[in-house]
């Protein structure tokens, strides 16, 4: 009888380990891919096209993938700025959405391996002990040993195993681990597209923070000028040579860039209060140095080609994993339609007294094997099967949806960077040019030949053009980040 239990449950272990599994099998979904992206050049293929020689669409598409992209670079090769490179540091380390995305990366591990525990048979032990106390009269009835005693002591003990298995000849659970693991690699692409997302906002946030620095300095530098303009109109006014509207119009510049001053110091301390929640700190100051700021803007911006996006970016890897999970279910609930077989068996020693627990003849034990298939179920698994395949194809257009959504990114990042590249050089000229007019104006002014009214409007036009430019250079370190993030680039270590 233990040979038959023994060959039973090898040919149990052949079947589950050979037997097929249902359900489709994972292909990744035509993407309609772009040979460039909007607003960016061709990218630089090192193929021979061109001298001569033949060159296959197989090697020429190998040389494409090796074309050079922003997406790849490290972020600190990105953002060469000391200080915001700490920053960046410090998030990623205390960042709390950054600890979070790490711990459900633990969980998600954890949740593998109660899925695939699924897969093997389950060993239980245990031992008992039994002790009965019964009355003398009680036992002469019962037991003929007990004649003659005021009372009599039955003991009894032993252990036993048990093990039951549901084998998985169809693959069902086999293709519950695949969608475990499926899950699993989602939320580390979801980690990961947490840390690049926690170093664009702290590189955002820093630079509009510097630009607000700039902005105050430049609103301080201002004021400090118009209080010797005042004091010129004064003495003038004084003098003879000028006039009391001189004064108060002198007045009004001064007064404007006083009132900006409290603003940019309270967009300050709120843009420090937001960037010390990204570190993971209570509100507080940040320290950083008092010099111009070493603003993202690398020599050439290479952005690769569009089929890149597909291996680099996260949010697009995660998409995927997420459909390979969804392939999986269509396989567990094809492989739920099946006959199910499972296999239990008990056994162990039982006795009385402590030495036939250990002579081996009580051994008792006890094996069964169940087939179940579902006959009638009104419908229930048939359903399941095609809510599977309907949210599989959901998880599909989800996929595709994602990936659009990446050319976009990327393509409104470079027209981006192009038209704020331009409009930040036009904004240059403006301010050269408002800075020199203020100066003839002043000298005109002084020399007696204009009114004061011609120095506040070239002074107006300074400082706005001053702030203006402060913006656009602002705006254009912006889109290299944001060129940067949608490239996929920032959470590579």
């Amino acid at each position: 009888m233990k040979r038959i239990l023994f060959v039973l449950l090898t040919l149990a272990t052949t079947l589950c380990v050979t037997g097929c599994t249902v359900g489709p099998r994972y292909q990744r979904p035509a993407v309609n891919s772009p040979d460039v992206f909007r607003a960016a050049n061709a990218p630089e293929v090192n193929s021979q096209v061109g001298s001569g020689q033949v060159i296959s669409v197989e090697e020429l598409a190998r040389e494409k993938t090796k074309a050079a992209s922003l997406g790849d670079e490290k972020w600190a090769e990105v953002f060469k700025d000391p200080t915001l490179q700490q920053l960046i540091r410090e998030a990623l380390a205390n960042n709390y959405d950054v600890k979070i995305a790490a711990q459900r990366v633990l969980e998600q591990q954890d949740q593998v391996g109660i899925t695939r525990a699924q897969q093997f048979p389950t060993v239980n032990g245990g031992g008992s002990y039994y002790a009965l106390g019964l009355p003398g009269s009680l036992a002469k009835n019962l037991y003929s040993s007990g004649s003659g005693k005021t009372s009599s002591n039955l003991f009894a003990g032993g252990f036993s195993l048990s093990a039951a298995w549901n084998l998985d000849f169809w693959g069902l659970y086999r293709r519950q681990t695949e969608s475990a693991r499926a899950q699993l690699l989602a939320t580390e692409w979801g980690r990961r597209m947490t840390i690049s997302t926690v170093v664009e906002n702290v590189a955002t946030a820093y630079l509009q923070l510097r630009t607000l620095d700039a902005e105050l300095e430049i609103t301080k530098q201002t004021l400090e000028a118009r209080k010797q303009s005042l004091q010129l109109t004064e003495t003038l006014d004084q003098g003879g040579s000028g006039t009391l509207a001189d004064v108060r119009q002198a007045e009004q510049l001064l007064y404007t860039a006083a009132a900006a001053i409290p603003d940019f110091e309270r967009q300050i301390e709120q843009q420090e209060n937001s960037i010390s929640i990204l570190l993971g700190r209570n509100p507080g100051s940040i320290l950083r140095e008092a010099s111009e700021v070493n603003w993202p803007q690398p020599e050439q911006i290479p952005a690769g080609i569009p089929s890149q996006l597909l291996e680099r970016r996260p949010d697009i890897e995660q998409a995927e994993a997420q459909l390979i999970a969804a392939n999986a279910n269509v396989g567990v609930a094809k492989a739920q339609l099946f006959p199910q077989l499972s296999l239990s068996a008990t056994g162990g020693q039982a006795s009385s007294q402590l030495k036939g627990l250990v002579d081996g003849k009580n051994l008792y034990w006890y094996a069964s094997g169940n087939l179940t298939e579902p006959i009638f179920d009104a419908g229930k698994l048939r359903n399941n099967l095609r809510l599977s395949e309907a949210q599989k194809q959901e998880e599909v257009f989800a996929y595709q949806r994602t990936i659009k959504q990446a050319f976009e990114s990327v393509s409104d990042a470079l027209i981006g960077l192009q038209k704020f590249r331009e409009y930040r050089e036009q904004e240059a000229k403006l301010t050269a040019s408002a800075e020199d007019a203020t100066r003839l104006a002043r000298l005109r002014y002084n020399g007696g030949s204009t009114s004061y009214l011609e120095v506040l409007t070239n002074d107006t036009n300074y400082y706005s053009a001053q702030l203006n430019l402060a913006i656009a250079q602002e705006d254009e370190a912006l889109s290299i980040v944001q060129l940067y993030s949608a490239l996929g680039g920032g959470w590579q270590e």
